[in-house]
């Protein structure tokens, strides 16, 4: 619940200040199967990631993320592409990469409720749209760097 009502905060501080923000998420395959997060404070089922913090690469973001949201030690990472997105309020630009090497050595941390491994062609009904609609277009194409609006 406190999660709950700390993501509605974050929504009309989105609503005040239109914030721009860098975000980063990881597909994580293995094989033809994808590692999916469901938080607790969201409906629904996401690839793991987040923002970036100060003096922070992108790389760095991605496999903090990772790690935080899977307990996963990331092995090489690809660029997958770059998005940007304008809901609720604010510019959201989010870097995505593919890792098929990795190792789950911990576990998630609180923020997250469950996580599973899902087949490409059996996504959950409620997966995000826009990490649904990705993870489609890498399913029919096995297309490495792309960008656009999601």
């Amino acid at each position: 619940m406190h999660l709950k009502l700390l993501y509605l905060g974050y929504k009309i501080y989105c609503f005040i200040f239109r914030p721009i923000r860098m975000g980063v998420r990881v597909m994580m395959l293995e094989g033809d199967k994808v590692w999916l997060i469901h938080h607790t404070y969201l409906s629904g089922w996401f690839l793991p990631g987040g923002g970036l913090k100060r003096n922070e690469t992108l790389e760095q973001a991605a496999r903090r993320e990772a790690c935080e949201e899977t307990g996963a030690e990331l092995n090489e990472l690809t660029l997958l592409g770059a998005f940007s997105s304008f809901i609720q309020w604010k510019t959201d630009h989010t870097v995505v990469f593919l890792c098929r090497e990795f190792k789950i050595t911990g576990t998630p941390d609180g923020e997250i409720a469950e996580m599973r491994l899902f087949p490409l062609d059996e996504l959950p009904a409620n997966t995000f749209p826009s990490h649904r609609k990705l993870l489609e277009a890498f399913k029919r194409e096995k297309s490495t760097a792309s960008f656009g609006e999601w």
